[in-house]
C-alpha cells in the first residue's frame, strides 16, 4: 500500500468534515475517499471512526462489504467484467479466463505496467448484450477477444 503524505492526511481530514454532517455520512464520505485517492486508504478507516463517533469495525465493515470499494490504487483504466448468469451462458468465463492469462494477471489485479486494472463485477445490467463490461464506466456489450485487445490498446495509448 502506498504511504500517505502529511498532504495526503490533510486531504482526507477535509473530505471527512466535507460530508460528515450528512445524514447517513459513511458511504459519501467512502466514495469520495476513493474519487480522490483512487481506493480507500487504511489511514483513512480511524480518521472516519473517529469524526462520525464510531468504531473502527463499522467503518472496515463498511469498505470490505461493498466491493466497488478499493484497498489499493487501481491501475490508470479499470476494466470490470460481467461474470453474472447471462454473461456466463454467453461464453464469458472462458473469454475472460483468455483474456486474464493473456494479460499476466488475476481477477482485482492490475498489469505491472500499471495501466489496467480488471475487476470481476456480478451484473451490470447489459444482459441482452452479454457477455458485457465497463471499461472506466462505460458499457461495452457483445465482447469478444478482439473488443478486449482493443481496450488494451487504447488503455496503453497504441
Amino acid at each position: 500500500m502506498p504511504k500517505l503524505l502529511e498532504k495526503d492526511l490533510t486531504r482526507m481530514s477535509e473530505i471527512i468534515a466535507a460530508y460528515s454532517s450528512l445524514d447517513g455520512p459513511t458511504l459519501p464520505i467512502l466514495h469520495a475517499l476513493q474519487e480522490e485517492f483512487g481506493y480507500v486508504p487504511e489511514d483513512a478507516v480511524p480518521m472516519i471512526a473517529s469524526a462520525l463517533n464510531l468504531s473502527r469495525a463499522e467503518i472496515h465493515g463498511a469498505v470490505t462489504f461493498y466491493h466497488d470499494f478499493r484497498h489499493e490504487p487501481a491501475g490508470k483504466h479499470v476494466l470490470k467484467l460481467c461474470r453474472a448468469e447471462a454473461c456466463q451462458s454467453m461464453n464469458g468465463p472462458q473469454i475472460a479466463g483468455d483474456f486474464l492469462a493473456k494479460l499476466g494477471i488475476g481477477w482485482g489485479e492490475t498489469t505491472p505496467d500499471g495501466v489496467l486494472t480488471v475487476e470481476g463485477v456480478y451484473c451490470l445490467g447489459l444482459c441482452a448484450c452479454a457477455p458485457s463490461a465497463l471499461y472506466d464506466g462505460e458499457p461495452i456489450g457483445r465482447l469478444t477477444r478482439e473488443r478486449l485487445d482493443a481496450v488494451v490498446q487504447e488503455a496503453r495509448g497504441a
